[in-house]
């Protein structure tokens, strides 16, 4: 099994990650969105893209199951196995995916935040204004419009479920 994948986004100056916004050490998509290539033995289909959001905590699920070894939730707990999309499913069992970066880093537009995302919307809390930013990425995804104003039932709908797995 070979796996192609790359770690947050191309680097400022150097890439253009174009239309997404922002570039390597970002929240934002031009800093988390990558590519994700799967060959090998049990992946059907040549060519075959999935639109289905994956992170890199659900490789090494993925791994265990493609090779045909028992699952370690106990290891894996924020993973997925992608197994089932590789053999052509159009979905898997996960409502969000999460991300933690309480932190700054030396890469332009990093700030301390935490992110879910739950199928097409996208909230960023920025830790240290105590504010919001909602995006569509459907129909946004160069994240150009916060909805967070707009859409404060949302907002509060998807904090919940952020602030619920942080706890």
């Amino acid at each position: 099994l070979v796996i192609f994948t790359s770690d947050n986004g191309g680097f400022a100056g150097a890439t253009s990650n174009a239309p997404l916004r922002a570039n390597k050490g970002s929240h934002y998509e031009g800093g988390i969105r990558i590519p994700l290539i799967f060959k090998g033995p049990g992946v059907k289909g040549k060519g075959v893209l999935s639109r289905v959001p994956a992170i890199t905590n659900d490789l090494y699920p993925t791994i265990l199951e493609m090779l045909g070894l028992p699952l370690r939730p106990h290891q894996h707990v924020d993973g997925v196995s992608l197994a089932p999309l590789l053999q052509e499913a159009d979905s898997i069992a996960r409502d969000a995916l999460f991300w933690h970066y309480p932190h700054y880093n030396k890469h332009p537009q990093s700030a301390p935040v935490s992110i879910v995302r739950r199928g097409k919307w996208k909230l960023i809390e920025c830790l240290e204004r105590e504010e919001f930013e909602l995006y569509d990425l459907e129909d946004d995804i160069g994240e150009k419009r916060n909805l967070a104003a707009k859409e404060t039932k949302l907002v509060n709908e998807l904090n919940e479920v952020l602030q619920g797995w942080k706890r």
